[in-house]
């Protein structure tokens, strides 16, 4: 069985300020905001939604599909999935525009700022699911918003399982649009705060989101998982990591091991709880795209 990826690729450009935003950042002032933070550590890294959890897919020896856009400048990415074993037939390019770009800011604290260019993600919409018989299971990741629309409709019509993860996209869709998306999904992933923003406007209940998809898993960082299944929660434990680096990435590995697990066909709780462990494995390592994880150790 092969996993459709549909997301992002982008280039990261990760760095470290040893700093606390909080300190830096005066509440009363806001409205005439001018910081400037200081980043000793700069990387630049292979990211983006469907490359992160392509990239996990591979650690755990699943097939994995990104349906993605790379830019004139995405050549070496290309060759980087090829490389992992990556079917990239599903790979377009824009020609004329950049791959996408993100931008990450991490804190002492591990808090996040990120500033991120669309660039050839803005043409993921032109980019269709394929008529592949091998591929039943599929992600709806953040990527371009009229993309994440189209694919999880065109999903849906194939008659194709898939989660929806709408992680930072989701500022993008009104209420009703994500009451669709939820519709047309069998599962949705959330971190808490995304959970809290999902329900603010569908004007849903976690439970009652759970009554219409087969699962709904909200990620609660190092305090492990929710589980929520017609309207019953099942909280799973987290995994202490043996050194907390960067969480760069780190919600894209839990979701390459929730596709494998669902894969596999396993149970929910027995799917994130394997994401718990690569989640910890991930945040070890810098960057989306470097760690090593053995699922049999």
């Amino acid at each position: 069985m092969a996993v459709l990826v549909c997301g992002s690729l982008a280039f990261d450009t990760i760095m470290n300020f040893e700093g606390r935003f909080a300190e830096q950042i005066l509440p009363s002032q806001l409205h005439i905001l001018n910081v400037s933070f200081l980043v000793p550590a700069l990387r630049r890294e292979y990211g983006g939604c469907a490359g992160n959890i392509a990239y996990g897919l591979r650690q755990l020896g699943t097939e994995a599909v990104p349906l993605a856009t790379l830019g004139s400048d995405g050549m070496a990415y290309l060759d980087r999935l090829a490389a992992l074993g990556v079917d990239t037939r599903h790979i377009a390019t824009a020609a004329d525009s950049y791959t996408a770009q993100a931008m990450i800011m991490t804190d002492r604290d591990n808090n996040q700022i990120t500033a991120f260019h669309p660039g050839a993600m803005s043409q993921a919409h032109t980019n269709p699911v394929p008529a592949r018989d091998d591929i039943r299971l599929a992600i709806v990741a953040p990527d371009g918003r009229d993309a994440m629309l189209l694919h999880a409709r065109q999903l849906h019509a194939a008659g194709i399982p898939f989660v929806f993860d709408p992680g930072q996209g989701l500022p993008m869709f009104s209420g009703p649009e994500l009451a669709q998306f939820v519709e047309l999904a069998t599962w949705v992933t959330v971190n808490d705060y995304e959970g809290r923003m999902l329900c603010d406007r569908t004007g849903l209940s976690l439970a009652a989101l759970s009554e219409r998809v087969e699962g709904l898993v909200v990620t609660l960082a190092d305090q492990g998982c929710e589980v929520w299944q017609r309207a019953a929660r099942t909280h799973i434990p987290g995994v202490a990591a043996a050194e907390v680096l960067d969480p760069t990435g780190c919600g894209d590995a839990f979701r390459a091991a929730l596709l494998h697990g669902l894969a596999q066909g396993w149970d929910l709780v027995r799917c994130v709880a394997l994401g718990n462990r690569i989640g910890a494995a991930k945040i070890a390592s810098r960057g989306g795209q470097n760690y090593r994880f053995d699922a049999n150790a």
